[in-house]
C-alpha cells in the first residue's frame, strides 16, 4: 500500500501531509463544561500515532452567543477552552500529527432557552417560517451588526487558532449551519446585500468570513472551507443545479482565499452532476477551483447501515455497500484519487471505531480492522 497515492505526502502552502488520510471532523459531545478534558487530548493523540495525515476536530463554537445550540461540544474561545486546546495540538504534534480545528456557528438550530445565554434566539439570514406561535425555536434575521459581530468572531477564533500552533483552521459551511444558510435559497430570503435571487449574491457573508479570517491571518495560513449540497433539513437539497451555477459560489471563495475545499456528500462516489458526466462532486470542485480537495463519505463502512432525511418528514435506511470497489471504498478511493478528482479522503466513523485505520491500510492489515459499532459512540478513547 505505500505506493497507493493514499500515502504520499502532500503539500498546501506551509502545510505538508506525510499522507492523504484525513480525520473527518466528528461531534462527540463529550465536553460538559465545553473544555477539551485529558479524554479528548489522548482521542485526538491516538488518531495521530495511528497514522492519520490530518486530524480536523469536532466542531467547536465560535464566540458568539449566538452559536451555541447543542450541549456537550467544546467551545474555542476563553482562556480555560483555548488551553484546552492546545493540550490537543500539542499532544497532536508530538505524535508526528497535524491538526486543524473545525470552527462552528449552528445558526438556526439554536432555540431560545440554550447556553450560554438563554435570551439569545437562533441567528440566521432570514426568519424561520417553520416557527409555531409560542415556539422556542425562532431564528432571529441577522442585522448588519449582527453580521459584522459573527464575521469578527469567526476571525478571532481563526487567530487564536493559529496563536496555539494548529496547523490551520476549517470553516463549517454545510449541512444547513449558518453559513450555509446564507448561500441556500430556500432559509436565505433576504433582498438586501446578504442576499438575492441567485448563488452568486448569497456567497456573500461565506466570502466576507473567508476575507476577515485571511486579513487576521495572513496569506499563507491553511484554511479549509466544509461545504455541502445537502443539508440536514434535506438531503436532497442542492445549492447549485449545475456545475456552472457551482462556479459562481466556489470561484468567488477560491479567490478570497481558501485554501482547500472539502466537499461534504454522504458517499464520496456519487457523481456530482449527473446530467453532465460521471465526475464526483468533489471532483466538480477541484475542477473549479483548481485548490486541494478532501472528499468525504463512507469509506471504510461496507455493511455499516445509514440513514437519511430525505425531507424534513422522511427518513430512509440502507445499508452501505461498496459493490465490487473493494476493501470497504479503498480501491475505489485510491482510483478516483489517481484519476485527480479529489487530494485528500476524509475518514469519519472508521477511524472512530479504529484509531489505527490509517496504518492498518498502509501496511495491508485489512482483516485487523475494528468495525464500526454504533455502540463505540458512547465512549471517546
Amino acid at each position: 500500500m505505500t505506493s497507493s497515492p493514499l500515502f504520499q505526502p502532500l503539500t498546501v502552502g506551509p502545510l505538508t501531509l506525510a499522507n492523504r488520510v484525513v480525520m473527518a471532523p466528528m461531534s462527540r459531545y463529550f465536553c460538559p463544561d465545553e473544555i477539551p478534558h485529558d479524554d479528548m487530548v489522548s482521542y485526538y493523540a491516538r488518531r495521530a500515532r495511528g497514522g492519520c495525515g490530518l486530524i480536523i476536530t469536532e466542531a467547536t463554537y465560535i464566540g458568539h452567543p449566538s452559536a451555541h445550540s447543542y450541549e456537550n461540544v467544546p467551545r474555542f474561545y476563553g482562556e480555560a477552552s483555548l488551553a484546552g486546546w492546545k493540550r490537543v495540538v500539542d499532544a497532536v504534534h508530538a505524535e508526528g500529527g497535524k491538526i486543524m480545528p473545525q470552527l462552528w456557528h449552528t445558526g438556526s438550530f439554536r432555540e431560545l432557552g440554550m447556553a450560554p445565554d438563554r435570551d439569545v434566539p437562533g441567528f440566521g439570514p432570514s426568519e424561520n417560517l417553520n416557527a409555531f406561535e409560542n415556539t422556542t425555536h425562532v431564528t432571529k434575521p441577522m442585522t448588519e451588526t449582527d453580521i459584522s459581530d459573527v464575521i469578527d468572531t469567526y476571525a478571532a477564533a481563526a487567530a487564536n487558532a493559529q496563536a496555539l500552533g494548529f496547523d490551520g483552521v476549517e470553516l463549517h459551511a454545510a449541512h444547513g449551519y449558518l453559513i450555509d444558510t446564507f448561500f441556500w435559497h430556500e432559509t436565505n430570503r433576504r433582498d438586501d446585500a446578504w442576499g438575492g435571487e441567485t448563488l452568486a449574491a448569497r456567497a456573500r457573508f461565506g466570502i466576507e468570513v473567508v476575507r476577515a479570517i485571511r486579513t487576521r491571518v495572513g496569506p499563507d495560513f491553511p484554511l479549509s472551507f466544509r461545504w455541502s449540497q445537502f443539508k440536514q433539513q434535506d438531503y436532497r437539497a442542492r445549492l447549485a443545479q449545475t456545475p456552472q451555477e457551482l462556479e459562481t459560489l466556489l470561484g468567488p471563495l477560491s479567490d478570497a482565499g481558501v485554501s482547500i475545499f472539502h466537499a461534504s456528500t454522504r458517499r464520496f462516489w456519487e457523481v456530482g452532476f449527473s446530467e453532465v458526466s460521471e465526475r464526483t462532486l468533489a471532483g466538480w470542485t477541484k475542477h473549479i477551483t483548481g485548490k486541494p480537495v478532501i472528499a468525504v463519505g463512507s469509506v471504510g463502512l461496507a455493511g455499516v447501515a445509514s440513514t437519511a432525511k430525505t425531507s424534513p418528514t422522511q427518513i430512509n435506511t440502507q445499508t452501505i455497500s461498496f459493490g465490487d470497489s473493494g476493501l470497504d471504498g479503498v480501491e475505489k478511493v485510491e482510483a478516483l484519487m489517481a484519476a485527480g478528482e479529489f487530494d485528500m479522503i476524509a475518514v469519519g466513523r472508521a477511524i472512530l471505531a479504529d484509531p489505527d485505520w490509517a496504518e492498518k491500510v498502509r501496511t495491508g492489515r485489512m482483516d485487523e480492522r475494528v468495525p464500526f459499532a454504533k455502540e463505540l459512540l458512547s465512549s471517546l478513547f
